[in-house]
Parts: C-alpha cells; sequence; structure tokens
C-alpha cells in the first residue's frame, strides 16, 4: 500500500488539510473517503471518475461536497484534483471495495468518516451535513450507532454514500480478517461490501437525488441532462466557474442577477456583464468576502435604478436635487441650452416668460427678418408693380 499526495497538499499525515471552506465552522472534524479505484466494467473500463458531469470530472464533484472534511484520502491511482487530497491504495490494487476502504481509513484520525464512491453526481455539502447530524443527534446518534446512509429512489441501501463511526468499521474490517483463511495474502480482497455493511448498527435517510450514481452510459446522459435543466443550471454553472478558478466564496447570487437585470434595463444589454465584473474586481479590492460582494453590487444597483430613472417620462426630480439645466420639471424632457427644438415641435415654454396672445406672432406673418428692417407707418407704402 502506497500513498500520495496532490502538489500542494500536506506532505505529512499527522497535519490533516484544513480546508477554506465556508461550511466549515470549526465543528468536531470529521475525515473522508472516497473510493475511486473501480473497474468500471458497465462504462467499458472507462476513466469514470474522470467523466465529466457539467464540465467537472465526477470526482471533483464529490470532492466539493466532502471540503469540509479534515482529511479526504482518494483510494485510486493519483490524478490532478480541484483541491488538495491524500492517495492511498488499496493491496493488491483492484482488490474491492473492503479493501480499498481498509486502505483509506490507515490515514484517517477523526471519530467520524464520510465514506463516498467517485461517482455522485448530485452529491451536496449539505448532503453530507445531513448524514453527519444524524449521526451525532441524540436519540438517533445514540452511542449504539455505527452509522447512517442514505437509500436511493427504490429504497436500496447505499453504503457508499453514508457517514460512519470510525471505530466501528475498524472493529468490522478487522473482524473480516480475523475470519479469514490463515495466511490469506489479502484477507480483504474481492469480499462484499455487505460482509462489513451487515454488522453494524445503522440507520437510513431517503435521498434518490444525491444516492444517485453513475454506473452506465444511460446514467451519465440523465446527469449530463439533470444540470442544464431551468431549476439547476445556474447553481450548477456558478459551482463549476468557482472550482475552475479556485474560489471559495459564496455570495448572494440572486443579488448579482437582480444586478445585471437593473444594468441590463435601465443602460443597456452589454452593461449586465461589465457591471457585475466591475463588482467583484471592486470586492476584490475591498478585501474579498461575501459582505463585500454585497456592499459592491448594492452601490452598483443603485446607480443602475438612478440612472433608469432618467430614461423615465413625467418622473419629477429626486427631492433635494435640482432638474438638470434646461430641463423642465413637468415634463423632465432634457433641452440643450442654446439648440432649437425637433422640426414640428413647439418647445415648452417657461412658466417665468409665457407668451400672450398679443406678443404672440401669427404663423400668417413671420417675425421680420433682422436683415430687413421693418416698415415705418409713417412712409406710405410703395406702389404695387
Amino acid at each position: 500500500m502506497t500513498s500520495h499526495e496532490s502538489p500542494g497538499a500536506p506532505a505529512s499525515p499527522g497535519a490533516p488539510w484544513a480546508p477554506r471552506a465556508p461550511w466549515f465552522t470549526g465543528s468536531p472534524g470529521y475525515d473522508a473517503v472516497v473510493l475511486a479505484g473501480g473497474a468500471a466494467r458497465r462504462l467499458g473500463g472507462a476513466d469514470k471518475p474522470g467523466v465529466l458531469v457539467g464540465g467537472r470530472p465526477l470526482l471533483d464533484r464529490v470532492l466539493a461536497a466532502c471540503a469540509g472534511a479534515r482529511t479526504t484520502v482518494v483510494v485510486a491511482d493519483p490524478r490532478p484534483t480541484a483541491r488538495p487530497v491524500r492517495w492511498a491504495r488499496e493491496d493488491p490494487p483492484g482488490a474491492g471495495p473492503l479493501a480499498a476502504l481498509d486502505a483509506g481509513l490507515r490515514h484517517l484520525t477523526a471519530a467520524e468518516v464520510v465514506v463516498l464512491s467517485a461517482d455522485l453526481p448530485f452529491l451536496e455539502p449539505a448532503t453530507v451535513a445531513t448524514l453527519l447530524a444524524a449521526l451525532r443527534t441524540p436519540g438517533t446518534g445514540a452511542p449504539g450507532l455505527d452509522g447512517v446512509l442514505l437509500t436511493d429512489a427504490e429504497g436500496r441501501d447505499q453504503p457508499l454514500v453514508a457517514a460512519y463511526r470510525t471505530a466501528a468499521l475498524r472493529r468490522g474490517l478487522a473482524a473480516l480478517t480475523e475470519a479469514a483463511p490463515p495466511g490469506a495474502p489479502a484477507p480483504l480482497a474481492g469480499l462484499p461490501l455487505r460482509k462489513l455493511i451487515s454488522t453494524l448498527h445503522l440507520t437510513r435517510v431517503p435521498d434518490a437525488v444525491a444516492a444517485f450514481d453513475c454506473d452506465t452510459w444511460d446514467d451519465i446522459a440523465t446527469a449530463r441532462a439533470r444540470i442544464r435543466e431551468h431549476g439547476h443550471v445556474l447553481d450548477e454553472w456558478i459551482s463549476a466557474a468557482k472550482d475552475e478558478l479556485g474560489l471559495d466564496l459564496d455570495v448572494d447570487t440572486g443579488v448579482l442577477l437582480d444586478l445585471a437585470r437593473d444594468a441590463a434595463h435601465g443602460v443597456a444589454r452589454p452593461a449586465a456583464p461589465l457591471t457585475t465584473f466591475l463588482v467583484g474586481y471592486a470586492a476584490a479590492r475591498a478585501g474579498g468576502g461575501p459582505e463585500a460582494v454585497a456592499e459592491a453590487a448594492r452601490k452598483a444597483a443603485a446607480l443602475a435604478l438612478r440612472w433608469a430613472a432618467e430614461n423615465t417620462p413625467d418622473t419629477a426630480p429626486t427631492s433635494g436635487t435640482a432638474p438638470a439645466t434646461g430641463t423642465t420639471p413637468a415634463t423632465g424632457t432634457p433641452q440643450t441650452p442654446g439648440t432649437a427644438p425637433a422640426p414640428g415641435t413647439t418647445p415648452a415654454p417657461s412658466s417665468e416668460q409665457a407668451p400672450t396672445a398679443e406678443s404672440a406672432p401669427s404663423p400668417a406673418e413671420p417675425a421680420p427678418s433682422p436683415a430687413e428692417p421693418a416698415p415705418d407707418p409713417a412712409k406710405p407704402a410703395p406702389d404695387a408693380k
């Protein structure tokens, strides 16, 4: 058995990695084991942990769900991953899930361990939290309880989407090892997982979505289609983009979407992506964090609303502000000083200089041209020719 680590992961097995994930709150820690070394026979031997769903490998999607673990061990050959993990391999490679679980547990120190397969496209941090909470809750999490596992849409147990007491797993694996024929080089090799599960005191949590695993190409197609549905695509895209960019910032996406809408409607459509980019940049300069994003978004949204208000006819000016130069408060229509009104229109009269009936020129009698002075009434008119 060998252990490996991704670049940047802690080198010492005694110094578990403390994640930066926002849902890691310092509560009693747990460890995680992800089994990713199966043969994937129903996928024709394809590299199942590396199959993309929503632009992310299945393994990375699972690792995102258990990012709150103090130590995460992936039992498989090492590969690039979105976050640092510790690597282990069962002996011999391909010896089955019990041997793989035993290899992973050798690197863990927490009292509780989340055990996961690497083909769960819809697993979320909230699911992991639910499993751990059920294990720790008085009554359901009584001292005699060894674990909590999910059940799928058909009510079947999913022991590789579960939280266990680490000591209970070690006891069960030790008992199976002792029961093997004397001198067996790999006493756990080839044994089914139910051999261990049947010896444990477990409770169940139904969750057909989180328990959905990808064993066939039809399953992969189903997963890819679901994440593109209207109710999921934005969350899926944001999660994928954060993983790709190395971000662990959780923000209120509704605030940003509202800002983008206001900028698109009140200014211009291209203003939406540019404005949200500027908000992110401003938040980063302010130190980052959800609060910085929210404050930058609030300021930009207020500006977009002020901008939009100026384009709305018959809108009274904001209290305490003067109308723009050349505008009439009653209409709010801007008139640039010194410019003529559009052809066929009459400029709005000023309330201070409204023309009277006597002073208003008749349409039939245009005002005299400055180049030709008005005739003197004292002089007789010239003879018509």
